[in-house]
C-alpha cells in the first residue's frame, strides 16, 4: 500500500481503515470527558468544513482558526487541508483582554492577508461585542456551530500535493510583526515520521497535551504526531493546567499516558503546588516520555520533580529534555526513550568567554550547569557556526546552531529578504548549505546538543558573555517571594557602558517585610554568582513581564518599557542614587 504523503491522505486512510477508531478525547475543566473523537467523525466533519470553504472558492486563501483548546479547533484544522486552503492557528481573543491580545491578531491578519475565520460562536460575539469587527474588514467569519454536517457529502478532493503549505505558524512576535512559517504537507508528514522513530511511539502509546494547537509544539507533537501515529490523543485546556498543575499528572495517572510534554515551567509549577494528598493519589509508572522543551531548561527543576515524584513511579529516565524551532517544524533534538537526561558541569569564566571547560562538580563557586537537550533527531544535521564569520566553531566553543533538513521549513511567508538571511545560509569556508540559522547559541558535546542562549538576547558587559537566564534564576533564588519565570534582565547603554538592570516580579498576595535587606542580597547574589555590578534593580507588580503566546518572555519589549519609565513597580533602586524608591 502506498503510504500518504499528504495529511488530507492521511486522515482519508485512518477513516477508511479504523473507522470506529477513538482519535481525540478532550477533558472539559482537565476533568469530564467529552465523547471520544473517532476517525470517521473527524473525517466527516473535515469534509463538510472543505465543502463549505470550497464554495467560498477558497483554495490557497489563508484562513484564521479562533477556538478555545478542544476538538473543534482539529475539525477546523483538517477542514482547512480538505479545501486546500491554508490554515492559520491563532490565539483567541480573551475576555477582559482584548486591548492586549487583539494588536497582534491585527498584526498576523494583516500579514498572512487573511480572507476567512473559523471560530466559535462564543468568540465571535466577544470580538463584535468589543466593536472591533472593524478591524477585520474583509473577512467571512464561520461558526463551527453553524455548519451542515451534510455538506460533506459534497466534498471534493482538492488534488493537494505534499508542497503544498498546510499552515502557517506564526511565531512569536517578541519585538515586531510576526512572522508566518510556511509548512507544508510534506514539512509535516517527514516530521511526524522523525518524531515517532526519535520520540519512541509505539502503537499502543497514548499522548496527552494541554499545550495550545497555536504553539508548534501542541498542534505538531501534540495533536498531529497521534493521528500521524493512529493513536489515542487526551486534549486540556492550557488554562485547566494553569489552574490546577496537578490535574495533568492526575490524569497521566487516569489514563496511563505514555507521552506528554511541557516547558520547564510547568515541571516547576507542579511540584511548588503539590500537596501530600494528591502524592497519595498519583501513578505515573506509564509515563515513558515527559518532552521537556520550548523554553530553557533548568537542571534543577529535572531534579526535583524527579525527587518529588520519584515514589510514584517516575524515573529520571522518563524525562526527555528537547530543543527546537516553528522553522524546523518542531524538534532538532530529543532525548531518546529510556535514557538518562544529561547535565554537562562547566567552568563559567569560560563559558562567557564561549568555551566549552568541563568543572569540578564539587566547586561551590564558578560553576555552571546545563541541560542537554538529546541527541540530533533521525538524520538531522546540526553545525555550529561562529555568528560573524560564518565558518564552523570548534569542538569546545559555543556558536550559533545551523540545522539542515527536510524538516526546515519553506520559509517565511512573503518575506524573500528574512527567509533567504534564515533559510539559505550557506558556510563562507566551505560553502556548506543551506542551513537554517536558528538564532541560538549552543554546542555539541558527546553528541549531546546543549542550548546556552539567544543572540540577540545576549548581554555582554565589559567583554563577558552573559546569558539572561543564569542571572533571573540567579534572582529567582533568592527569596521565596521572587515568582518563578516572571523575571527578566538585560543591559542598558549608560555613558557609552553597557550596565545591568533587573526586573522581576513579586509573588501576589505576599508583604516583603524588608526590601532594603532582599534588594542587598539581590546585588550580592549576582556579583559572587556572575561578576556583575547590577545598576538597577526593579520589583515589579503582576503583569509586568511581558511574554509570548508560548510563554517566551520578551525582554526587548521589557527594556523598552523600563526605559520608557512605563513599569509598575512595588520598590526601586539605582546605582545612581544608592536609594531605594518604594511606590
Amino acid at each position: 500500500m502506498k503510504y500518504p504523503t499528504t495529511l488530507v491522505e492521511l486522515l482519508r486512510n485512518r477513516s477508511a481503515e479504523s473507522s470506529d477508531k477513538s482519535a481525540y478525547t478532550f477533558l472539559v475543566d482537565g476533568k469530564k470527558e467529552t465523547p471520544p473523537l473517532t476517525y470517521n467523525q473527524l473525517d466527516r466533519q473535515a469534509r463538510a468544513i472543505g465543502a463549505l470553504l470550497q464554495k467560498y472558492q477558497a483554495k490557497g486563501q489563508r484562513a484564521l482558526l479562533l477556538y478555545p483548546q478542544g476538538l473543534e479547533v482539529i475539525a477546523a484544522f483538517c477542514g482547512c487541508l480538505y479545501a486546500g486552503v491554508i490554515a492559520v492557528p491563532v490565539p483567541p481573543p480573551e475576555s477582559g483582554r482584548l486591548k492586549r491580545t487583539l494588536p497582534r491578531l491585527r498584526a498576523i491578519v494583516q500579514d498572512a492577508g487573511a480572507t476567512i475565520a473559523l471560530t466559535t460562536v462564543g468568540i465571535l460575539e466577544l470580538i463584535q461585542n468589543g466593536q472591533q469587527e472593524e478591524s477585520f474588514e474583509g473577512i467571512e467569519w464561520i461558526t463551527s456551530e453553524s455548519i451542515d454536517l451534510s455538506l460533506a457529502d459534497l466534498w471534493q478532493d482538492p488534488q493537494v500535493d505534499k508542497d503544498q503549505l498546510a499552515y502557517l505558524q506564526y511565531t512569536s512576535g517578541s519585538t515586531a510583526t510576526p512572522k508566518g512559517v510556511m509548512l507544508s504537507h510534506f514539512n509535516l508528514m517527514h516530521h511526524a515520521g522523525y518524531l515517532q522513530r526519535a520520540c519512541g511511539y509505539e502503537p499502543d502509546s497514548i499522548t496527552l497535551t494541554w499545550m495550545p494547537y497555536f504553539h508548534d509544539y501542541g498542534l505538531v507533537e501534540g495533536m498531529i504526531v497521534p493521528l500521524y501515529n493512529g493513536t489515542h490523543c487526551y486534549l486540556m485546556s492550557p488554562f485547566s493546567f494553569i489552574k490546577r498543575p496537578i490535574q495533568w499528572l492526575h490524569n497521566i495517572t487516569k489514563y496511563k499516558i505514555t507521552h506528554s510534554q511541557a516547558p520547564n515551567f510547568a515541571y516547576d509549577l507542579c511540584v511548588r503546588r503539590i500537596k501530600a494528598k494528591d502524592l497519595t493519589e498519583l501513578d505515573l509508572q506509564y509515563w515513558q516520555a515527559a518532552g521537556n522543551a520550548a523554553e530553557p531548561i533548568n537542571p534543577r527543576v529535572m531534579a526535583d520533580f524527579i525527587e518529588t515524584f520519584a515514589e510514584n513511579g517516575f524515573q529520571p529516565e522518563t524525562f526527555a529534555p528537547a530543543y527546537g524551532l516553528a522553522e524546523y517544524t518542531l524538534l532538532v533534538s530529543s532525548k531518546p526513550k529510556g535514557t538518562k537526561p544529561v547535565v554537562a558541569c562547566l567552568q563559567a569564566n569560560a563559558l562567557e568567554r564561549d568555551q566549552i571547560i568541563e568543572a569540578d562538580p564539587e566547586a561551590e563557586q564558578g560553576v555552571r550547569y546545563l541541560a542537554g537537550c538529546g541527541k540530533l533527531v533521525c538524520e538531522t544535521q546540526v553545525a555550529i557556526v561562529h555568528p560573524a564569520t560564518l565558518t564552523r566553531c570548534a569542538p569546545d566553543q559555543v556558536g550559533e546552531v545551523w540545522v539542515k533538513d527536510p524538516s526546515v521549513a519553506q520559509g517565511y511567508w512573503q518575506r524573500d529578504l528574512e527567509t533567504e538571511e534564515t533559510f539559505r545560509a550557506y558556510l563562507e569556508d566551505t560553502k556548506e548549505g543551506p542551513f537554517l540559522r536558528t538564532g541560538d547559541l549552543g554546542f555539541l558535546k558527546d553528541g549531546e546538543l546543549y542550548i546556552t542562549g539567544r543572540i540577540k538576547d545576549l548581554i555582554i558587559i565589559r567583554g563577558t558573555n552573559h546569558y539572561p537566564q543564569d542571572l533571573e534564576w540567579t534572582v529567582q533564588n533568592v527569596h521565596a517571594n521572587m515568582r518563578p519565570d516572571y523575571g527578566a534582565v538585560f543591559s542598558v547603554d549608560i555613558d557609552g557602558e553597557e550596565r545591568l538592570v533587573i526586573v522581576q516580579e513579586l509573588e501576589r498576595r505576599t508583604e516583603i517585610l524588608d526590601i532594603d535587606s532582599l534588594l542587598g542580597d539581590i546585588r550580592q547574589e549576582v556579583a559572587e554568582q556572575h561578576e556583575i555590578q547590577v545598576y538597577a534593580i526593579l520589583l515589579a507588580k503582576g503583569g509586568t513581564i511581558l511574554k509570548t503566546a508560548s510563554g517566551k518572555i520578551q525582554r526587548r519589549a521589557i527594556r523598552q518599557n523600563f526605559l520608557a519609565g512605563t513599569i509598575d513597580t512595588v520598590a526601586v533602586w539605582s546605582e545612581d542614587t544608592k536609594e531605594i524608591s518604594r511606590l
